[in-house]
């Protein structure tokens, strides 16, 4: 049986993956502004794949691949689940980051701000509360038979699952920060200043 326990629950994945790819849309409003290029074409949306494929995916990969009981919240023990199935739950996770991001952008483009901002507000508040109603099976380290028998648990900080959830963590910060960081330089270079999108 895999140890489980992590910090990106695979059931939560999507919901992140549409808040980070709307949210870096902004970040790139200057580049995307500035060309009549598809979002799908974009210089921007080929750094959104880059920080898709190298840092969101291994970051939900790893939980599901080896904190699988975690990853599910011990609502099924993750060794029945098909690694088939744990390979496209990881593998949509990565496409809603595309997701996001490409609706967010067509939302700037229109210039429909109020969209954009129920497009980052919406799943912010479902994760936010998802979060609040699964706080005690995120903060416990164990698989599932040790989950719902109430025996051999660890307080996530004391546990691996704590050591990969602050690795992941900063792997993920890094990434953002890469992200947004290479964003904002094509975003100086694209020409002229397309500006934010206005209210309306």
């Amino acid at each position: 049986m895999r140890a489980a326990a992590p910090r990106m629950p695979i059931v939560f994945a999507p919901v992140v993956g549409v808040l980070l790819g709307s949210a870096l849309a902004w970040a790139a409003w200057a580049d995307l502004a500035a060309s009549d290029r598809p979002v799908a074409f974009s210089r921007s949306f080929a750094v959104i794949v880059a920080f898709a494929a190298f840092v969101w995916l291994p970051v939900v990969g790893y939980f599901a691949a080896f904190h699988g009981d975690w990853s599910y919240l011990y609502l099924v023990a993750s060794r029945r689940v098909p690694s088939a199935i744990d390979l496209v739950l990881v593998l949509a996770a990565g496409g809603d980051v595309l997701a996001g991001f490409w609706v967010a952008a067509h939302l700037m483009r229109k210039r429909r701000s109020g969209l954009l901002y129920a497009l980052i507000a919406a799943p912010a508040i479902v994760l936010a509360a998802a979060l609040s109603l699964t706080v005690r099976r995120l903060a416990v380290s164990a698989t599932f038979a040790q989950f719902h028998g109430d025996f051999g648990t660890e307080p996530i900080g004391a546990s691996v699952l704590g050591k990969g959830v602050l690795l992941m963590g900063f792997m993920l910060a890094l990434g953002v920060g890469w992200t947004v960081h290479a964003l904002a330089r094509l975003g100086s270079e694209a020409p002229g200043n397309a500006g934010r999108p206005r209210r309306g």
